[in-house]
């Protein structure tokens, strides 16, 4: 009966039912050794849908930004701020509860990522607007300025966009606790994931501004990205599989468990292989727009799951000294 609470407990505190398989997996993992008992797997579930809308928004508009900044393509430029500016605080906002408060967070840089984070976003939307300002109306140089101020805020912009396109895959892979996360990989997936938004979001939205050679350079740039973007999200299963059994336990709930089937269908079949066919076998901007829904569709689920699959490590109580009893730790 104690076991049974154990391999539970996610259930108690909101958690997902558990298969018969999982089950056995907590099951094995929740057992007397010398004098502590090991619990079973808890799920986090701070983190859910709310924030992962918030890191969509935040990667995608960025990524947007990012390739339209490369490509001098204006209207890009603003849909990106425009997306990371408004949907990412306010998803981020809703999540946090309290609103008027959240604002404490921002102010600790050296100790939290949402203040990073913010920051950063703060430079990319301030100097990316007046990049755009300057683009469109040559404002430094009717302000007599040097020539090269508007390439040092567009830089400036760049160095935001690049941190935001990394800082939350940063902020989830600083969570040791969550074997699932914590790994390099993480804020590699979130900027390349980030790119490859961008980079098929402004192809299908400059498709009439750009010449053949652009749009066949974007074009197999994104499906490079997509099989990137696949050996990333591979890796990522692979090292949390082989890291610990608790990042056996989150890459099992993905790949046969409670979330196999949304998984495997959204973030493989429909989010990339869907979209590699689709650029390789198709032609036109409709062909390309419906490969770049599927691509997003795939993005966001990835997020997600990442988010609801992310289990604690198995933590041991020492049962006997919490009754002041002799222990194995004992010297």
């Amino acid at each position: 009966m104690l076991i049974d609470m154990a391999a539970y407990g996610s259930i108690v505190q909101g958690g997902p039912k558990l298969d018969r398989d999982e089950f056995e997996m907590a099951e094995s993992n929740t057992r007397l050794v010398g004098n502590s008992f090991k619990l079973g797997y808890r799920f986090q579930r701070y983190w859910d849908t709310s924030m992962a809308f918030a890191f969509f928004f935040a990667e995608v508009g960025t990524g947007v930004f990012l390739v339209s900044f490369y490509l001098d393509f204006i209207p890009g430029m603003i849909g990106g701020l425009a997306v990371t500016g408004t949907l990412k605080p306010y998803f981020h906002l809703a999540h946090m509860g309290v609103p008027k408060k959240s604002w404490r967070a921002i102010l600790r840089p050296d100790r939290s990522w949402i203040s990073r984070g913010a920051i950063a976003i703060g430079v990319l939307i301030g100097f990316g607007a007046l990049y755009i300002i300057d683009l469109s109306f040559g404002i430094a140089a009717r302000l007599s300025l040097p020539e090269i101020t508007g390439q040092i805020v567009g830089y400036l912009a760049v160095a935001g966009a690049l941190t935001v396109m990394c800082y939350q895959g940063m902020a989830m892979s600083a969570s040791e606790a969550f074997t699932l996360w914590a790994s390099v990989l993480l804020p590699v997936s979130s900027f390349f994931y980030a790119l490859t938004a961008g980079v098929m979001i402004t192809l299908v939205a400059a498709w009439n501004v750009l010449g053949v050679e652009p749009r066949i350079m974007l074009s197999n740039l994104a499906l490079a990205l997509l099989v990137l973007d696949a050996v990333i999200v591979l890796s990522i299963l692979l090292r949390a599989r082989a890291k610990s059994k608790g990042g056996k336990f989150s890459v099992n709930l993905l790949i046969r468990g409670e979330y196999a089937r949304s998984f495997l269908i959204l973030v493989p079949v429909v989010g990339l292989v869907a979209p590699v066919i689709t650029l390789a076998v198709g032609e036109g901007r409709w062909m390309t727009a419906l490969a770049t829904a599927m691509m997003l569709i795939g993005f966001f689920a990835f997020r997600l799951l990442m988010f609801k699959a992310a289990v604690f490590e198995p933590i041991t109580h020492d049962l006997a000294g919490s009754i002041g009893l002799p222990t194995t730790s004992s010297t």
